[in-house]
């Protein structure tokens, strides 16, 4: 049954190289790797301490963070996606034991995943929460159009909007939460895209300990500041990156 409502619930990185990738994101952020396997599929997940908060998968010949959003049920949601204008790239799929899900995009092309956990997956009771070191703090949608871009992940997942931030030439900046929060602050923001950016797409910001400190560790790893650092409104360090195989990330901190 199609229920409007959905909730980000994991992040994965899909990447030509995951022992590098590995390595570079256990030293920026802090994580740790573990390696699994499903079905005969190799996959590793990024902990803190001892909880997965992403994954990883090997891609030959692309690179990119893509966020999960949950919802009821995958299969009702994948025609309404289609028919609000979003697109379908893997059909619904199962995970044995674990997900079914689906990898689509919103109707201006930023991609993303809709799943639907197994019911007998347990679900973890310790998984740390924003602003813990090494979860994802924000989530932020570069959208081609910021009107109807809202509408859609309006309609179809339940996203509510908090407030509009005027940035000037930029445009507005719209705080939301999805489904599943209500944080006085919201969980993420959507903006028009600036002319440079390419294609529409979603962002992640991932909570380190020093926005200084991590950027010494990324640039030291091989990966590239692309903006930044500077503070945000609620006094938070921001700083845009690119690991060393060309994925886009962004990480947040309360100290500069």
């Amino acid at each position: 049954m199609f229920t409007p409502k959905g909730t980000f619930g994991w992040y994965e990185l899909m990447t030509p190289d995951v022992e590098g990738a590995g390595k570079f994101y256990s030293t920026v952020v802090g994580w740790t790797t573990h390696e699994m396997s499903n079905a005969g599929m190799s996959y590793t997940t990024f902990n803190v301490d001892s909880v997965g908060v992403a994954g990883m998968l090997n891609i030959p010949g692309h690179t990119a963070w893509i966020g999960y959003i949950h919802v009821d049920d995958v299969d009702a949601h994948v025609p309404k996606i289609v028919e609000a204008g979003g697109k379908l790239w893997r059909p619904a799929t199962d995970v044995p034991g674990m997900l079914r899900f689906a990898v689509m995009s919103d109707p201006q092309g930023a991609a993303f995943v809709v799943f639907t956990s197994n019911p007998d997956m347990p679900t973890p009771t310790n998984r740390p929460k924003p602003p813990a070191l090494g979860t994802i703090g924000w989530h932020e949608l570069y959208a081609a159009d910021l009107e109807p871009a809202w509408d859609f992940y309006e309609k179809l997942f339940g996203f509510t909007k908090l407030s509009d931030m005027d940035m000037g030439p930029a445009g507005k900046y719209r705080l939301f939460n999805d489904a599943g929060n209500d944080a006085p602050m919201g969980i993420g923001g959507m903006m028009t895209k600036s002319p440079e950016m390419p294609t529409p797409a979603w962002g992640f910001y991932f909570h380190v300990d020093s926005i200084k400190a991590a950027i010494e560790r990324l640039t030291n790893a091989g990966g590239t500041v692309l903006m930044g650092p500077h503070q945000v409104p609620g006094d938070s360090w921001i700083v845009m990156a690119k690991d060393p195989f060309g994925a886009h990330f962004n990480l947040v901190s309360p100290t500069q």
